[in-house]
């Protein structure tokens, strides 16, 4: 397949907001490509690289090429030129890198180029696009899409359901099972504004505690034992911990879901970073074990004995859960088992106070009657937490790429600094309208003090309501610490910089986190 068609699809896909459109197209290009091409179109499609990060910067990517005149390079060509550039180290590997993209893209078309560009910037964004995937390759192969989302489910990832249905049609979804030792994608929350609308959406649920740790998945059959993380890396030799925790329990064959925590000297929760920057140690784990020992929480079953529970509801699989894993490890929880019960909508009110009061993010409330929807993000599961924002100053924005492109999208924000200028606290692209897009590129644009091409700066007068999930350390901006998860609200035009929240006052408000 030429790199040309999926560019072309690429565009029409983010050109479009009809969901039958998108499949159309998806389909229509699956049916057109080979198996083996699989595993590069649908990261490609979504923005992804399967090669990952490949240390490829703005200045490689501002270098103008001429475009090519007519399309040559096939999707296969494409992905082996990028796995050649991401193999690329040591001394000189800047200028090997930029000769290489320069060959790539003087082999590309204009078309092609923007594309590429957007891959390897990350400014390809097509929303939840594997789930139009999916529903494209039912289309295609004319299997039905119930089986290929579990298949994909099982299978814990689109590609490798992809390429077996390509090749040998809708009978290659029965080899995608729940097996021990392979982990599954994990079933995911959608949020709620409150405990009361949660309740009146779900009925009759449980209500736990939101932990702000590592999701795991823990596999065992016999002594043998693995865990997953959500992405499904393998980090069994990086945990002892949860190994030995694992064997201690009654089962000899399950999957298990749940969390990695760790808490202080005074018990309460240590920070997401602490407990990421444990679960990413590989070099002397026993070290880090020893400053940063880790807990597992269990919250889910998916597998006992060899029976699969995906799709019993929650409430049978909870009680095998129960029957395997002591309550010291399971997470803590209240049920609401009559919604219209004022008495048990104030309890589930009062569990969250207290599980916030403990330290934790919130609560996740889960339909009792639930099966569980491995890989996505069921409407049966709505997570409550308490929304922080800040008033911060826009002090630059960089210029977008793909549907952005022309438009200043990625907003720099800072906070008041005692000495009276702004610290940065990060960036965000996030929550923002075609709308807002628009405005802010004209009102920024009006402000600027200096275009680099990449990065307009901007006169720190602009305040913006931002929306964020917590705070971690950072040693890339000056307060020594970052947002997690910014996302805009709106513009605040009726405020001045002079009334944007302070760097104290952020710091303030997150003792856990000390830069």
């Amino acid at each position: 397949m030429l790199f040309a068609r999926l560019a072309r699809v690429s565009q029409e896909v983010a050109a479009t907001s009809a969901r039958s459109r998108k499949i159309g197209l998806l389909a229509e290009l699956f049916r057109d490509a080979e198996a083996e091409e699989a595993p590069v179109v649908i990261p490609y499609l979504a923005g992804r690289l399967p090669q990952g990060r490949l240390g490829v910067g703005w200045k490689v990517l501002s270098r103008p090429v001429v475009p090519a005149a007519e399309p040559t390079l096939t999707v296969l060509d494409v992905d082996a030129r990028l796995t050649e550039l991401g193999a690329v180290s040591g001394a000189g590997s800047q200028a090997e890198r930029m000769r290489l993209v320069g060959e790539l893209m003087a082999a590309a078309t204009q078309d092609e180029q923007r594309f590429l560009f957007g891959l390897l910037s990350g400014e390809v964004r097509q929303g939840a696009l594997d789930a139009v995937a999916v529903e494209g390759l039912a289309q295609a192969t004319g299997a039905p899409s119930t089986d290929v989302r579990r298949a994909v489910m099982l299978a814990g990832e689109l590609r490798t359901v992809a390429e077996r249905l390509l090749a040998d049609g809708p009978e290659a979804l029965d080899e995608f099972r729940l097996t021990v030792g392979r982990p599954v994608l994990p079933m995911l929350a959608h949020t709620a504004s409150s405990v009361t609308e949660a309740i009146d959406k779900l009925g009759a649920c449980a209500v736990e505690e939101k932990l702000d740790g590592i999701r795991v998945q823990v596999h065992r059959a016999g002594d043998d034992v693995r865990l997953y993380t959500r992405t499904l890396d393998d980090i069994t030799d990086r945990l002892p911990e949860l190994t030995a925790a694992a064997r201690q329990l009654k089962g000899e064959r399950f999957i298990l879901d749940g969390e990695v925590i760790a808490f202080d000297e005074g018990g309460r929760p240590r920070s997401f970073q602490d407990i990421a920057g444990r679960v990413g140690s590989r070099v002397d784990v026993a070290t880090a074990a020893e400053a940063v020992p880790v807990s597992p929480v269990f919250f889910d079953a998916l597998s006992v004995d060899g029976r699969d529970l995906l799709d019993l509801p929650f409430a049978a699989r909870h009680a095998e859960l129960a029957r395997l894993v002591p309550e010291p490890m399971r997470v803590r929880r209240t049920l609401v088992a009559e919604p219209a019960d004022e008495e048990a909508r104030a309890t589930a009110e009062r569990f969250l106070v207290d599980t916030i009061r403990r330290g934790h993010e919130g609560v996740v409330l889960k339909a009792l009657d639930a099966p569980y929807s491995a890989g996505r993000r069921g409407a049966s599961w709505l997570k409550v937490k308490p929304v922080h924002t800040l008033d911060l100053v826009v002090l630059a924005a960089e210029w977008g790429h793909g549907r952005r492109t022309g438009k200043l999208s990625n907003l720099h924000l800072g906070a008041r600094d005692q000495d009276g200028s702004f610290a940065m606290l990060g960036k965000t692209f996030k929550g923002m309208t075609d709308a807002m897009l628009a405005w802010q590129t004209e009102r920024l644009q009006e402000l600027a003090v200096e275009d680099s091409g990449h990065v307009v700066t901007v006169r720190p007068e602009l305040v913006v309501e931002i929306a964020y999930d917590g705070l971690q350390r950072s040693t890339r901006y000056p307060a020594g610490v970052t947002l997690r998860f910014a996302r805009v609200v709106r513009y605040r035009e009726d405020k001045t910089p002079a009334e944007a929240d302070t760097v104290e006052t952020l710091l303030a408000a997150h003792p856990e986190v000390t830069p």
